[in-house]
């Protein structure tokens, strides 16, 4: 009796040293609930505080458009999501409100690549889930007051576009605002069965691979006109990360064979020149083009998004290792640092602004793994945000991951992408099934089997 009253005693001591103890994931339903619980609450203060205009600050509770006159971003970028999540009553008021007050007949200048993902691609998936003519009629109007922007000497878009006069401004860009059109502008043929939204699409995206080195690398930035490389950094970071993601994704979608060989030439150099190991922990970097030399150990959180990119393309071993560096990075923080030195150990910009890029690594490695420990990422993610970032009316960007001072924003693409990501991670496949879509880099979801092959051929072009 006494040894088992001291085994018991030393039982408890044991446990009790262990500290609080983190309960199991709970029903990962439950979890999709409370995640669209908070999308809704998300939405009713976007109505309550910023209605018409294009992104809430949930601090102020007050709101801010991108330029001088609103383009509705917020509840565009966020229709998808509402759909996906089956919050319809929520998404009708925003397809109302699109037919029937929106009106691109601006005179302002915007930037062509931000408003193809968020605008274009919005209104195209708004769309597709609607049937709506008056809603394609609205995404064709908004692609013809794009197209000046492709009238350069390369076919690469200017940086700008006046949506009313047509006029064009900046000549140097970056590949992503070169070369992040093909899904929306091929999906905008598509619909409307006129090639040239993505024929322009395609010899922009043409024009910067027909520029890469000897080595099969592109630079960062380019001159639109010249076609003369201005910096010639290569890398999988912000400001060229999605011209990779479209060549693929586009391929998938539209079966146009000249993506797939751009594709495979390309990730060959990619993974030859880029990746390596710091601290056992696998890094892509930055490398000159034309030497293959290594400019740089910064890398970006958007480089987060890699891994679903290369387990989308069935590269499952160098995902998966890539998204155990990106968890290390979240995890040594709490939230992920905008810019990051891996040779240094320390944030180069510190600011976390709700991105969504980890997120839907987590979501694709789950898919195709099934291994549990993605979703247990998952869940930290959002605890950590819901920690950090949760506002008593919606969620705020992080001025510095070291210090967690919030900063007065809330990204529109924390609607389209973020919160949307999460829901799919824990929520029911069965009424999502991830490969009977294609996601757009801002998220929007396009059902592929809407895309009849030899239709494709026609009213792309190909």
């Amino acid at each position: 009796m006494k040894r088992n009253l001291l085994f018991l005693l030393s039982l408890i001591f044991i446990v009790s040293c262990a500290g609080p103890q983190k309960p199991p994931i709970q029903n990962r339903f439950e979890k999709a609930q409370e995640i669209r619980n908070e999308t809704k609450r998300c939405w009713e203060a976007y109505k309550t505080y910023a209605w018409g205009s294009d992104v809430l600050l949930p601090i102020s509770k007050s709101s801010e458009n991108w330029y001088k006159h609103p383009l509705y971003i917020s509840p565009i970028d966020a229709y998808s999501t509402l759909r996906v999540m089956g919050l319809n009553n929520e998404a009708a008021q925003i397809e109302t409100y699109v037919t029937d007050s929106l009106d691109f007949d601006k005179d302002i200048f915007v930037k062509v690549f931000e408003v193809n993902i968020r605008v274009l691609g919005g209104l195209l998936s708004m769309y597709q889930y609607s049937g709506n003519e008056r809603i394609l009629d609205k995404a064709e109007d908004f692609g013809r007051r794009m197209l000046p922007a492709f009238e350069s000497g390369t076919g690469i878009p200017h940086y700008w576009v006046n949506l009313k006069t047509g006029d064009t401004r900046g000549d140097t860009i970056n590949v992503a605002e070169a070369g992040t059109y093909l899904l929306e502008m091929g999906i905008l043929s598509y619909f409307t069965g006129n090639p040239i939204y993505y024929q322009k699409a395609k010899r922009a995206t043409k024009a910067v691979y027909e520029r890469r080195s000897d080595l099969g690398l592109i630079g960062e930035r380019i001159d639109i006109n010249t076609g003369e490389w201005t910096n010639t950094n290569s890398h999988i970071c912000a400001g060229i990360d999605s011209y990779y993601e479209y060549l693929f994704k586009a391929w998938l979608l539209f079966g146009d064979p000249e993506l797939k060989e751009i594709w495979d030439t390309s990730i060959v150099a990619v993974q030859k020149y880029l990746p390596e190991f710091n601290d056992s922990l696998l890094w892509y970097g930055r490398v000159n083009m034309n030497t293959g030399e290594k400019t740089s150990s910064v890398v970006t959180l958007y480089d987060a998004f890699f891994p679903a990119l290369l387990a989308l393309s069935g590269d499952l071993d160098n995902a998966e290792e890539l998204q155990k560096t990106w968890d290390w990075l979240w995890n040594k923080y709490g939230l992920e640092p905008m810019a990051y030195n891996f040779e240094t150990n320390l944030p180069t910009y510190p600011v976390y602004d709700l991105n969504p890029e980890i997120i839907e690594s987590a979501f694709y490695l789950y898919h195709f793994t099934g291994n549990k420990k993605y979703e247990k990422m998952g869940e930290q993610y959002w605890d950590d945000i819901n920690k950090y970032c949760r506002t008593d009316i919606a969620y705020t960007a992080i001025e510095n991951v070291e210090t967690m001072e919030k900063r007065d924003y809330m990204a529109t693409y924390f609607f389209a992408e973020t919160l949307k990501y999460f829901y799919l991670l824990f929520g029911d496949q069965g009424q999502f099934n991830f490969d009977d879509y294609i996601f757009t880099t801002e998220a929007h979801t396009f059902k592929r089997d809407q895309f009849d092959k030899d239709l494709v051929k026609e009213r792309l072009g190909l």
